[in-house]
C-alpha cells in the first residue's frame, strides 16, 4: 500500500451496521416532509418562518458548545440590535448566521468548502480558524477525564480527504450517510475548536442537497434539548469499535422529531409563535399527567389523553408540543401506527 495513503481504519468506520428499524424511520421521514410542505403553503408568511427556524437552530448549536445567550439575545444579535452579554457569544452567534447563510454556497464533498466554513463559523475567535489543527486534541469530562481523543493532527487533512470522498461516492440513504459524516468529523475532530459546529452544520447542508427544507430544519434544537442522549449517542459508537450505528439511530429520531416541531410552528398564527420566548420552560402539573398517561399506555392518542385529564384536545396538543421541543417526549412511528416515549433526563 502506498504510504500516503490514508489508513484503512476511516473506510471500515463508514461502513456502519445497519439497523432494521431505520426503514421505518426513513419512511415516516419522506411522510412528514410532505406535511412540512403543506403546513409551509398554509403558514401564510413562508419567509418568516424559516427565519425563525433558523434562528432556533443557530441558538441550540451554539448554546450546545456552552454559549450564554438566551434565544432572544440571539434573536436581537441577529436582527442588529445591542446586545449585553460576552463579546465572544455575541460574535459566535454572528459568524453562525453568516456560516448558515452561506450554506447554498458549500459543496457538501469539498474539503476546501469546509474550511471556508469552518473560517465562517469560528472568524475572530481561535488562531487556527479555517485551517486543520496542528496539534493533538481530546474532549475531557468536567472531571478531567478523557472521552476521547482525536486522529493524529498530521493524518487530519487525509482523513477528511477520504471521509468526505467516501460520502460522494456511497449509495447509502442521504439520512443515513449524512448522519454517518457528522460522527466521523466528531470522530477525527479534524479543528482545533468548532468541531461540533461544523458537524452540525455539515450534517444540514447534505440533507439540504437532498431536500432543500433540510436548510430550515431546527434539527439543532432537538439535539440541544437531548444534549446528553447526543453525548451518549457519540460515544457508545466508538466504545467498542467505530460503528456510528447508535449515533445514526439517534439522529433519525432528532431529525424526525424536528420536522414534527417545524410543522408545529408553521400551523401555529405568527402571533401565537415569539421569537423570544425561552423554550426551556418548568413543565407544568398538566405536562406531568400526560407524562403518567404516556409512561402506562405509550401508544395512546391526544384525544384519549383530553378525556383521562378532562381538557381539551387542544390544551394537550399543546402540552405535546412543548415536552417535545424540551426533549422530554419524542414520537416514534407515524402519527397512525407509532408512540410515544418519554425521555428520562440522566440524574
Amino acid at each position: 500500500m502506498n504510504a500516503d495513503y490514508p489508513p484503512r481504519w476511516v473506510i471500515i468506520a463508514c461502513r456502519f451496521t445497519e439497523d432494521p428499524r431505520w426503514h421505518e424511520k426513513i419512511g415516516d421521514i419522506h411522510a412528514l416532509l410532505e406535511r412540512v410542505k403543506i403546513s409551509e403553503e398554509q403558514s401564510g408568511d413562508v419567509l418568516h418562518l424559516r427565519k425563525l427556524n433558523r434562528i432556533l437552530s443557530i441558538h441550540a448549536s451554539t448554546a450546545i458548545e456552552g454559549n450564554q445567550l438566551t434565544l432572544g439575545q440571539v434573536t436581537d444579535v441577529i436582527n442588529g440590535k445591542a446586545v449585553w452579554g460576552p463579546p465572544k457569544d455575541i460574535k459566535e452567534v454572528q459568524n453562525a448566521w453568516h456560516a448558515y447563510n452561506e450554506m447554498t454556497g458549500y459543496e457538501p464533498w469539498s474539503v476546501a468548502d469546509l474550511l471556508k466554513a469552518h473560517a465562517h463559523l469560528t472568524e475572530a475567535l481561535i488562531g487556527e480558524s479555517g485551517r486543520f489543527r496542528t496539534v493533538g486534541v481530546a474532549v475531557v469530562r468536567g472531571d478531567g477525564s478523557v472521552m476521547h481523543r482525536g486522529s493524529p493532527a498530521e493524518q487530519v487533512p487525509a482523513l477528511v480527504e477520504q471521509l468526505l470522498h467516501w460520502g460522494k461516492s456511497s449509495e447509502a440513504h442521504p439520512l443515513i450517510k449524512s448522519s454517518a459524516v457528522h460522527y466521523m468529523l466528531e470522530y477525527i475532530h479534524p479543528f482545533r475548536d468548532g468541531n461540533g459546529r461544523i458537524g452540525r452544520l455539515w450534517q444540514t447542508l447534505i440533507l439540504s442537497g437532498w431536500n432543500p427544507l433540510f436548510a430550515w430544519m431546527p434539527v439543532e434544537t432537538l439535539v440541544h434539548h437531548n444534549q446528553a442522549l447526543y453525548y451518549k449517542a457519540l460515544q457508545d459508537s466508538h466504545t467498542a469499535a467505530v460503528d456510528c450505528r447508535p449515533f445514526i439511530g439517534f439522529m433519525l429520531d432528532a431529525i424526525a422529531n424536528s420536522l414534527y416541531k417545524y410543522i408545529d410552528v408553521a400551523t401555529e398564527t405568527l402571533a401565537d409563535v415569539p421569537v423570544n420566548v425561552p423554550v426551556n420552560v418548568p413543565v407544568s402539573e398538566v405536562s406531568g399527567k400526560i407524562l403518567m398517561v404516556v409512561r402506562a399506555n405509550p401508544k395512546t392518542t391526544a384525544q384519549k389523553m383530553a378525556l383521562v385529564l378532562g381538557v381539551s384536545d387542544k390544551t394537550v396538543k399543546r402540552y405535546l408540543k412543548t415536552l417535545r421541543e424540551q426533549g422530554r417526549l419524542m414520537r416514534v412511528g407515524s402519527d397512525r401506527a407509532g408512540h410515544w416515549e418519554v425521555i428520562e433526563r440522566p440524574s
